[in-house]
């Protein structure tokens, strides 16, 4: 707010209540001068762009309300309990007019859990675009090893032995991939307030306007269970497009493959 009323500390700033008084020059409104002792940053768009605080006998000769509080604002230690909270200052006194933030920013809280699901499932489809590489590269191989297999069915080697060689050669290449994509993603998670002013400096340009995220940074918090979820979905994508290359080179039929060699 500051910075778009062009006001620095120790500026006058008027201001102006849409009450109406009457005095003898006729109905004016009520309006004050303060002066600008300090600025704040409250990290979310939506009160840094429409929030001032001034002193509470101020507001209240200002409103003519007397020592009459018209609301309190609470902050608490744990805000996921804010809505059990919420309820149990209700069901104190049904007079009371109680809200949280989850009630006043619901649709926002909500994109950020839809988007969060979206993202889920795209880093899914990226496995699944990454776990499609493996079946090539396998079909591929086992295209071009036909005539060692060939070899190796003929000196005795099962077709269950077979299978297992390429599935083994399929989950250690997921099993690397996954290992090198956690490592990074953890890495990023935890230095993202690092890396993020390290981008826009860079580029010069602004990751997250508040004006269009409401929020001037994005925090991150590394949750092993999420973590824990995406590299078992990697895994079992990576095993599963192991399945049919490793059983195409299992059925290579020997007098076939060696019939050209």
């Amino acid at each position: 707010m500051s910075a778009s009323l062009g006001i620095a500390i120790g500026d006058k700033v008027t201001l102006l209540l849409p009450k109406v008084g009457i005095t003898p020059m006729g109905a004016m409104p009520r309006l004050k001068r303060f002066t600008v002792l300090d600025t704040f940053t409250a990290g979310m768009h939506e009160y840094d762009s429409t929030i001032a605080l001034i002193h509470l006998k101020d507001a209240a000769k200002l409103a003519r309300t007397g020592e009459q509080v018209q609301g309190i604002r609470l902050r608490v230690d744990e805000p996921l309990r804010a809505p059990l909270i919420t309820q149990i200052i209700a069901s104190s006194d049904p007079a009371l007019a109680v809200t949280d933030w989850t009630r006043q920013h619901r649709n926002f809280f909500r994109a950020v859990r839809t988007e969060k699901t979206m993202m889920f499932l795209i880093l899914t489809l990226i496995v699944a675009v990454a776990a499609f590489n493996i079946v090539s590269a396998l079909v591929m191989l086992v295209t071009d090893k036909q005539g060692d297999i060939a070899i190796l069915r003929t000196m005795g080697a099962r077709p269950r032995g077979i299978m297992a060689l390429f599935m083994l050669q399929g989950c250690t290449i997921g099993i690397a991939g996954t290992l090198l994509g956690s490592v990074g993603g953890i890495t990023l998670a935890s230095n993202l307030d690092i890396v993020v002013p390290w981008i826009e400096t860079l580029l010069g340009i602004d990751v997250f306007p508040a004006d269009v995220y409401y929020i001037a940074e994005l925090p991150s918090e590394l949750r092993w269970s999420d973590v824990g979820t995406i590299v078992t979905v990697s895994l079992s994508l990576c095993l599963l497009a192991t399945i049919y290359p490793a059983w195409r080179g299992a059925n290579v039929d020997p007098a076939q493959a060696l019939r050209h060699e």
